[in-house]
């Protein structure tokens, strides 16, 4: 018996007991984490174009759309407990998954230090307005800290936050586009009407699909890693329908997703209606002072740290785990993320950095098809879950690689940067469509797949069936609750 580096105890399936999350809780991450800087760029460029009438249906059509795309991914996680960087061995092989993982690991953490950057400012901005304190930098490793700290401590701290987090950014959001739009109403601009160059014809079509594809490609990155998230939420065992079974993120993927970042488009467009500027953190320093302002602040700040915490800190952490084995536990991954997204120093790069990781954003999005082809496609949703924690397994393939994935997400992410102003859709399709050709037609007959010849519920199902997948820690001696072995599976 021998410990592999792919049993790291963070990465094993998380158990229907251990599933803490309920409805509530993850509609509530949800409204906690689109409270991001992006979402206020994508209203303040679009009513440059179009009235604020038009910028929130494209909203509501384009989070509409990628919300249903992560109810598919997160299916993973809700069906069997497992979290993206280990999903990944089964479409990338088990050293495979590294690569794509890593890259979505290392943006995962630039997005940390972005948005920890702009809650620092305003976390500065809250403690010059009440005792006349001026340090930025402080209050960013202050910030930075507590949020990692907060991570470490696990799902539920994080669902926690998010619970104390929502109402306040719900009930401070209103206030917020009260004060702006009575702002841009007293320099006589009704901010649903007014509009800086309107567009018709070609222009106005492009510039209606710009705000679609920008809200969707936004949140590409964890329409792939979801399930590192869903794994955690409650589901009934012995559900076969598919929406019954992901009750729970549906409402929180197509109910508070689109109607949180919808809203928070809306203060980023009648934040530049009203000072020429989407960052609600000048536009506030405008409309409000003292005490008003203060308050008005502490939501910026709370929305950052449930973003950064749940879209962030747990990805990347889970991600740099799954590379460096039991040797990284998800502690250590956490504070691996906050180091990297510290080093790249947002505050001198942050008008570079936001194009580059929305850029590199489109190119992930080619992995939720890769995703998609190859759990609904073409294991029909079952998955030899043990095999996917041996090193010389099934999913070991030539060297550790699924040179199948690897290619289409290479065609997929270049399909998707040259047609970046449609990335996802791009990226999607090519790379679910060449992955389903590559694997079918050429890689799964070098590398038969167990759950594909013999497509059995019982064998290859997990909540459906009832089944928690229990794996050992040691290499070569594995079982389920339903008492298959891998010696089981090796036969099929």
């Amino acid at each position: 018996m021998k410990r592999t580096y792919l049993k790291s105890p963070d990465l094993l399936p998380i158990a229907n007991k251990d599933r803490k999350i309920g409805t509530f809780g993850f509609s509530n991450m949800w409204i906690s984490m689109a409270v991001v800087l992006a979402a206020f760029a994508i209203g303040g460029s679009g009513v440059q174009h179009m009235s604020l009438w038009w910028v929130v249906l494209a909203t509501l059509i384009g989070t509409l759309a990628i919300g249903f795309f992560i109810t598919l991914t997160g299916d993973i996680g809700i069906e069997h407990g497992l979290s993206f960087p280990v999903y990944m061995r089964a479409p990338f092989g088990t050293i495979g998954t590294h690569i794509p993982s890593i890259v979505r690991g290392v943006t995962a953490s630039f997005w940390f230090g972005i948005n920890t950057y702009f809650g620092s400012a305003a976390l500065n901005g809250i403690l010059f307005t009440l005792i006349g304190f001026d340090n930025w930098f402080l209050c960013y490793v202050i910030f930075a800290s507590v949020q990692l700290i907060n991570t470490s401590l696990g799902i539920k701290a994080v669902e926690r936050f998010a619970d104390l987090a929502a109402p306040i950014v719900i009930l401070i959001s209103m206030w917020i586009y009260v004060s702006l739009s009575d702002l841009a109403l007293e320099q006589g601009r009704n901010v649903w009407s007014w509009v800086e160059s309107p567009v018709t014809g070609v222009a106005f079509f492009t510039a209606f699909m710009v705000v679609i594809f920008s809200n969707m490609g936004f949140w590409a990155t964890l329409a792939a890693d979801i399930p590192t998230i869903s794994r955690y939420v409650k589901a009934p065992q012995h559900e076969r329908n598919w929406f019954k079974r992901n009750k729970s993120p549906l409402i929180g993927n197509m109910i508070a997703l689109p109607i949180t970042e919808t809203f928070m488009v809306v203060i980023g467009a009648v934040s530049y209606i009203a000072v020429k500027n989407y960052d609600p953190i000048v536009a506030l320093q405008e409309a409000a002072s003292g005490i008003v302002l203060a308050v008005l602040l502490v939501m910026i700040v709370f929305a950052q740290w449930s973003t950064n915490v749940a879209a962030n800190l747990v990805p990347a952490a889970t991600i740099f785990s799954n590379v460096g084995g039991p040797k990284v536990p998800f502690y250590v991954g956490v504070l691996m993320a906050g180091i990297i997204g510290t080093i790249v120093q947002p505050w001198n790069l942050f008008n570079v950095l936001i194009p580059f990781l929305l850029t590199i954003g489109g190119i992930l999005s080619a992995i939720v098809g890769i995703l998609y082809a190859d759990y609904y496609l073409l294991r029909k949703r079952r998955v030899n879950v043990p095999e996917l924690f041996e090193s010389k397994g099934q999913y070991h393939y030539l060297g550790g690689v699924n040179y199948a994935g690897m290619l289409s997400w290479i065609l997929g992410g270049l399909a998707a940067y040259w047609l970046s102003n449609y990335s996802f859709l791009v990226g999607f399709v090519v790379g679910a469509g060449c992955y389903y050709v590559l694997a079918k037609y050429w890689w799964f007959k070098k590398y038969p797949q167990s759950e594909i010849q013999n497509p059995s519920d019982e064998l290859f199902l997990g909540m459906t069936v009832g089944r928690d997948w229990i794996i050992s820690e040691y290499e070569d001696d594995i079982s389920g609750n339903n008492e298959n072995s891998s010696s089981e599976t090796e036969k099929l």
